[in-house]
């Protein structure tokens, strides 16, 4: 790999936060170099990345504009993953965090080896949104 992880890790980071990069495009980069996912902590404001041999990097992120809530709204926060998704017209990756923490969410989990996202709530809550294409089939 001729590309510094830590430096993908950062570009990838820059790009949401500047609106440049979509999330596929960063899922793309991240496993392109070797990363198995990194997970966001909207109380802290960091994002941390994840090599397969244990190291890591954690980088500081905007925080989002309001605490999070108590409450888990997972049905705000699928619409907020929809738009995402669609890249409605004003989407915004600080929008998508303010939304989902006005929702709830204290943070989210990629995993790009399990091919999905795990978002979590303060007390526990948790939703699980699989990457396109990656939904597991249902089981009679």
């Amino acid at each position: 790999m001729s590309t510094n992880w830590k430096d993908v890790a950062r570009a990838c980071l820059e790009g949401s936060e500047a609106g440049t990069m979509t999330f596929p495009q960063n899922v793309r980069m991240l496993m392109e170099a070797g990363l198995d996912g990194y997970a966001v902590d909207f109380r802290r404001s960091t994002r941390t990345y994840y090599m397969p041999g244990g190291e890591t990097v954690e980088l500081a992120t905007e925080p989002t504009p309001a605490p999070v809530a108590e409450r888990f709204d997972a049905a705000v926060i699928r619409q907020a993953l929809r738009e995402a998704q669609s890249l409605v017209p004003g989407y915004t990756y600080k929008g998508f965090c303010a939304k989902v923490a006005g929702a709830g969410c204290a943070g989210y989990l990629v995993s790009l080896l399990g091919q999905r996202v795990l978002y979590f709530g303060r007390t526990g809550e948790t939703h699980t949104e699989y990457l396109p294409g990656r939904q597991p089939e249902a089981t009679p």
